[in-house]
């Protein structure tokens, strides 16, 4: 398996934007359909210019861009990146789980 390295920068943005729920739900949104970012900011109890720096801090992490369709601006979701995180938290899952195996061993060795 051919695991895409995102760098110590990239990994921060990402999870420093994924800690915030309202982000979040912005990128559940926007991974299932495109949405206007005046649709986002109808969602959410605040102002638009709040829901903007939502998104501005979710594009700057890779999680969605944001293009103009005239005078509106659509936000769309990016897999890719959530796909790149993924394979990272696999990586360290399988590690842990070594580690668990080899602890595992270890006091089957030690109970006999």
């Amino acid at each position: 398996m051919v695991v895409y390295v995102l760098s110590d920068e990239q990994v921060n943005k990402v999870f420093r934007a994924l800690a915030d729920a309202t982000r979040r739900d912005i990128v559940r949104r926007t991974l299932s359909a495109e949405v206007r970012v005046s649709d986002l900011a109808a969602a959410y109890d605040m102002s638009f210019a709040a829901v903007q720096k939502h998104v501005a801090a979710l594009e700057e992490a890779g999680l969605v861009t944001k293009i103009a369709r005239g005078r509106e601006r659509i936000v769309r979701g990016q897999p890719d990146t959530i796909r790149h995180v993924q394979e990272l938290l696999t990586t360290y899952e399988d590690i842990w789980r070594q580690r668990i195996s080899r602890l595992d061993d270890f006091l089957a060795d030690e109970t006999s």
